[in-house]
């Protein structure tokens, strides 16, 4: 399996699909659609059935059930783009056999090293197989990986019918990394009672909780003028933002927190004098912290209103997802067998929430209960990302494991 695993995920991470926000069309760039239809042809090709693509760019299909068995049709999900946060163009992804668990040289001309002093889990994958950067991309691990692990799960299935299972449903979905993934999901048509997102890192992650999440976009306009002849008559948008910003708490932010923590993360700030724009994400787990981290910037850009006039300062602020908790919780049985699925093939289940958002959060919503698994990738979105084939082969065979235990319930 580790051979068919490790052909697959190099071929994909190959196709550039890093998705583009200030793109409005469904999927947002090209390159997804390329993937998506490369899956589609390879899903015929394992002999999947009701094999599909929309015009929006999402890939369904389906494994009949082999039982008589009343089982309900469970499903998976992973997503085809890439992160925006690094160049995901001309991945070249490096192979290591047999890992000695010391410091990893990925870029000799670059001098980009792998270190186990930044990223102290490193030494703990000694003797795995795996796969790297070269130093000058992301990889594509999230979530190509989790594509590779359900295409890999149903060819092993399709080739092993002694393993009882009832309908299974998969999806390919775009967009993702910018919060747009099931936007366009059509969750009748992919007709599951439950699914499963393989979206999550390392080895044993099992999450059925993540943020409360919105995305807040201020503008501040400003007045140029030529600096030698500029008092009181120049506004610099650029001091406005950098006030502004200064009106947040410095500890609430993703490089302060952890676990159950919420922050305000400035994302990016873009301009000049004349016009400034400052982008920021609101993250929190509790509904009612989340209510306030919004009132929070609410205020703060009242604050500045009253300061420097109304039209000095716009906020359009928009909710993304919510914490799929509350909508898992009543299914929890589907995160029982996930977890029994895990034990059974001698992995530790780590119960945690999600410090993000995968697709599930919004699909859980949309009636489709979604909680996510691990993929076994570490340092998502830049060019210290790398995965261990041993873990992909090991989440393949959760993917497996759950289709069995929902037919033997």
């Amino acid at each position: 399996m580790k051979d068919e695993l490790i052909k697959r995920f190099t071929t994909y991470v190959k196709v550039d699909t890093q998705s583009n926000e200030d793109n409005e069309s469904t999927p947002s760039t090209q390159g997804q659609l390329e993937l998506a239809n490369m899956l589609v042809d390879e899903l015929k090709e394992i002999g999947m059935n009701d094999v599909s693509i929309d015009d929006n760019g999402y890939v369904m299909a389906t494994l009949p059930a082999n039982t008589d068995k009343d089982i309900p049709t469970i499903g998976f999900l992973a997503h085809v783009d890439t992160a925006t946060d690094f160049t995901g163009k001309n991945v070249n992804p490096q192979v290591v056999n047999n890992f000695n668990g010391n410091d990893l040289l990925l870029n000799k001309e670059l001098n980009v090293i792998l270190s186990s002093k930044e990223f102290p889990e490193l030494p703990s994958y000694k003797g795995h197989t795996l796969i790297t950067t070269d130093g000058t991309t992301l990889l594509g691990a999230d979530n190509k990986a989790g594509v590779t692990e359900i295409m890999t799960a149903m060819a092993y299935l399709i080739e092993h019918p002694e393993i009882k299972h009832g309908k299974i449903r998969v999806a390919f979905t775009p967009d993702e990394e910018i919060g747009r993934g099931p936007h366009k999901f059509d969750v009748a048509r992919f007709d599951a009672s439950y699914a499963y997102t393989i979206d999550g890192g390392p080895l044993g992650e099992l999450q059925y909780e993540s943020f409360n999440a919105a995305a807040a976009k201020v503008t501040f306009n400003g007045n140029s003028v030529h600096p030698g002849t500029a008092k009181n008559k120049m506004v610099n948008a650029g001091m406005m933002a950098a006030e502004f910003i200064c009106k947040f708490p410095a500890n609430e932010t993703p490089e302060h927190t952890e676990k159950y923590e919420g922050f305000y993360h400035l994302s990016s700030v873009n301009g000049d004098v004349e016009k400034t724009n400052v982008s920021y994400i609101i993250r929190d787990f509790d509904k009612e912290n989340f209510a306030k981290r919004k009132q929070t910037m609410e205020a703060n850009v009242n604050e500045m209103k009253k300061k420097y006039g109304d039209s000095s300062v716009q906020l359009e602020m928009n909710d993304q997802y919510y914490n799929m908790r509350e909508k898992i919780e009543p299914v929890k049985e589907i995160v029982d067998i996930a977890y029994q699925a895990m034990e059974n093939l001698d992995i530790t289940p780590i119960v945690q929430p999600v410090r993000g958002g995968t697709d599930g959060s919004q699909l859980s919503y949309m009636g489709l209960p979604t909680p996510n698994i691990f993929t076994g990738g570490e340092n998502f979105h830049g060019k210290f990302e790398y995965i261990s084939v041993d873990n992909m082969e090991k989440a393949t065979n959760v993917i497996i494991e759950i289709c069995r235990l929902f037919e033997a319930k």
